[in-house]
Formats: C-alpha cells, structure tokens, sequence
C-alpha cells in the first residue's frame, strides 16, 4: 500500500568512506567520470584521469585526515544531522531521507528503499542553494536514469535553487550577526571586509550560459542588503580551482592575499554555497586561506560557520520543503461518491457518446 505521507530526500555531493588513499580514489574516480562535471570528450579525459587517480588521492587523503570527526566525514555527519532535525520539523507531513551523489548512500538506493516502503510522492533537494549543471542538474540526472528503471513511476519533485530565499538569507545574516555580537561588527571604513565565498566554476561553463554566477551574485547582494553592508564591504569570490583551465574569479586565496599584503585589519569569511562543512571549508578556508592571509600581513581571520544543523539552516530547507511539498497531503483525498438522487433530479442530459461516435466528433 502507498505511504499517506511524501518523502523529502536531500542530496549533497559525497565523501570518501574514510580519509584513506583507497576510499578517495574510489570517490574521485566517480565524481570526475561525471560528464556534467568534465565536459571534455572521455577518450581524451580518460588518461588524465588516470594520472589524477595515480597521484592526488595520497595528498588528499592526508588532507581529510586532518579534518576527520569522531562521527567520521564532517559533510556524512552533518547531513545526516540536517536530516534528523528536518525530519523534526516536518513532522509527520514527510519522511526525510539524506542520498548522496557521488558516495553512499547513493540516491538511486535510497529511492529504491522509499518505493519499497510505500512512498509514491518524493521530493528531491540538491543542498545547494545556486544553481550550477555541475551540482544540480547532475542530481537530477541521476533522478531521471532511476525513473528510467522503474516500471512504476513516482512522483518526482524537486527544487532548482534558492540563492535569495527568505529563510536563506536570514540564516547566513544570523549567522554573521552571532558571531558579530562577540567580534564586533567590522569596520568597513578601516578596510576590514565579509568575504562570501563560493565554489568555482570552469569560465567555459559560464560562459556556455551556465547561471552559476548570476545566483551567487544574488545570494552576495540579498546578504549585503540585509546586514546593511556599505558598497565593497561585501566582496565575493571563488574558491576550489584545480587544472589549468580557466574558472570564474576572483579567487577567493588571491583576495585573501591581497587583503593580506594591504594589511587589512580583519576578514570575516562565510561560505554560503555550503551547507555542510567539508574539505572545501575547514581545510581550505580555515587552514589554507588563513595561513595565507595572516602570512601576507593581514590581521584577525574570522570564518563564520553558518549551515550544519544550525536552525537556520534546516529552517531554510524546511521552507522549500513546505513550499514545494504543497497540495501532498499526507492523507489521500476521498474518492468520489455517485449522488443518485443528484442524477435523478438533474435535467435531461446528453448522452456519453459510443467510442465510434467520439472517434466522430475528434476528427
């Protein structure tokens, strides 16, 4: 029997098992054979993948070693922890599951798990608040080759992107305004600046109309507005460039140094592209960007947690959850029920044509 209530799925990209060579390999290898990630022809990316594979996993490994919880992977952990807290929220007007794109739980099982427990209706929310083909669309590629597999269909909603959504933008302000009330507030005339940073992405991407920057942009200027930032208090940047390939800019680790060699006083970093701490922020932003800032000549370096299981984040989840979850009561409508007494009452009316007579009167 159809379960009464929907089901909401989050899914974040993934993370490897465990911070070992082995388990980071295992996940590169999945996330760089994306086509939506790599849009380079496959017999040519295949051999630099190869070398990739043969090379960074090591490095990598001992970087995740470096930020590993007891729990485990910090981005497993914490939206696991969003689920729960969701699922809290919802209560019992959805079931919320965590999937993950490149890693388990993959979201073709969980889907699988859901159908065999009764779910028909499923909501799909990529955790990420700007839209990017490398990020949400590739969700929804995934989604879409699992229907392909199934005989009998789900409904299947999902939501796009919400870089300027209410409860968003109040969670990454709230977040900052914590964090004010013991720092202080910068002073934006002294040259201490919030630098959103988000994660890059190839300029011939951007440039084939992808509208990655336009929402980060939007994100960038519905915060400044928010806090009341002066113009070129808040500046936005890019981080997580690999290659030689072009990527939209400016880089976050070249802002952070040249604010470092004017000796800015201090730096505030928010990273509003990710809901859960990762590599990308604690080692990256945390430790690497730092270290590069301090040794330029920079001063106080500040980076504002703002997603995890902080109430605003699931509070941002949970209004495009109720927003797209409209009209999937958890109870089913009744079906209709014959009047007869209405039937007998009404006046004459046309007879339902035979199919010959229908065939007749579509021609």
């Amino acid at each position: 029997m159809p379960a009464k209530a929907p089901a909401v799925v989050l899914v974040n990209l993934g993370t490897p098992a465990e911070p070992t060579p082995a388990a980071v390999r295992t996940f590169l290898r999945k996330f760089l054979s994306d086509r939506r990630v790599i849009e380079m022809n496959p017999l040519l990316w295949r051999p630099i993948l190869s070398i990739i594979l043969a090379v960074r996993p090591l490095s990598v490994a001992a970087k995740y070693k470096a930020i590993w919880l007891e729990q485990g992977s910090p981005l497993m952990h914490y939206s696991v922890q969003q689920a729960k807290r969701l699922q809290e929220e919802l209560g019992q007007d959805a079931t919320v599951r965590v999937a993950m794109r490149y890693s388990e739980p993959t979201l073709p099982k969980v889907l699988d798990e859901l159908y065999a427990a009764g779910h028909r209706r499923v909501l799909v929310i990529p955790a990420y608040p700007q839209y990017t083909a490398t990020c949400g669309a590739t969700v929804m590629d995934e989604a879409a080759r699992w229907l392909l597999t199934t005989r009998d269909h789900v409904e299947l909603r999902t939501v796009r992107s919400f870089p300027t959504a209410p409860a968003y933008v109040e969670a990454l302000a709230a977040s900052l305004e914590r964090h004010w009330r013991e720092a202080g507030r910068p002073d934006f005339e002294a040259g201490e600046r919030v630098i959103a940073s988000f994660h890059s992405i190839p300029a011939a991407m951007h440039n084939a109309g992808d509208p990655y920057r336009s929402e980060c942009e939007a994100t960038s200027a519905a915060l400044a507005e928010r806090l009341g930032i002066p113009a070129g208090g808040l500046v936005t940047t890019y981080q997580s460039v690999f290659g030689r390939a072009e990527w939209i800019g400016p880089a976050t680790i070249d802002t952070v140094e040249a604010l470092g060699k004017e000796h800015c006083p201090r730096v505030d970093v928010i990273c509003p592209g990710f809901v859960a701490d990762c590599l990308e922020t604690l080692e990256e932003i945390d430790q690497l960007n730092r270290e590069t800032f301090e040794q330029a000549g920079g001063g106080a370096f500040h980076y504002v947690r703002w997603g995890n299981d902080s109430a605003g984040c699931v509070a941002a989840f949970a209004e495009q959850a109720r927003s797209a979850l409209s009209g999937w009561t958890p109870t089913a409508p009744a079906p209709l029920q014959r009047d007869d007494a209405a039937v007998a009452a009404a006046p004459d009316s046309a007879p339902v044509p035979a199919a010959s007579n229908l065939a007749h009167m579509l021609s």
